[in-house]
């Protein structure tokens, strides 16, 4: 099996999981948040909506540079913005996944200042700041769904809420 396969069937189930997370985002509550630090219900939507954006950077780019970049946007204001934003998204970046083993075992970067922070091989970049970015934030908003009374999906098995 090539590489691309593996990452492709990674991809969509993470995805499509993720889909079924911001589809259950309430539009009543989107500037809810769990704590004055944390990020609104909308803001984590929106992050969330935009991850799938990095695999372009990742696979197309030899490195990223930290400073001057515009990381943060302004959350959307619906459920509806949130889901066509990330749908976008999610399909530009699969289109990105068409790569051979040897361009995914390329080497790229992410820089701070001209100075190199670390350095990994493109498949290993895209699962950190894609999956499991994604992975991780995904986690945070099942909290906050679940504090919010909306019934949270089954994403690796059976939730409180779905069998």
């Amino acid at each position: 099996m090539a590489l691309k396969d593996a990452v492709l069937a990674e991809y969509d189930h993470e995805m499509a999981t993720t889909r079924k997370l911001l589809d259950r985002l309430p539009d009543d509550k989107l500037s809810w948040k769990p704590h004055e630090k944390s990020m609104s219900i909308g803001g984590l939507g929106t992050h969330l909506g935009q991850i799938p954006q990095w695999a372009d950077t990742i696979l197309n780019q030899p490195s990223f540079e930290l400073d001057g970049a515009a990381l943060h946007i302004e959350a959307k204001s619906s459920r509806a913005e949130i889901l066509a934003a990330f749908d976008a998204v999610v399909r530009s970046a699969r289109a990105c996944l068409n790569k051979s083993d040897a361009e995914y075992s390329e080497m790229w970067s992410l820089t701070r200042g001209g100075r190199e922070m670390f350095s990994m091989p493109r498949v290993a970049a895209l699962r950190t700041f894609v999956l499991y970015h994604i992975v991780h934030h995904r986690g945070q908003l099942s909290v906050y769904l679940r504090l919010n009374d909306v019934p949270v999906p089954a994403i690796y098995g059976p939730t409180a809420d779905e069998g």
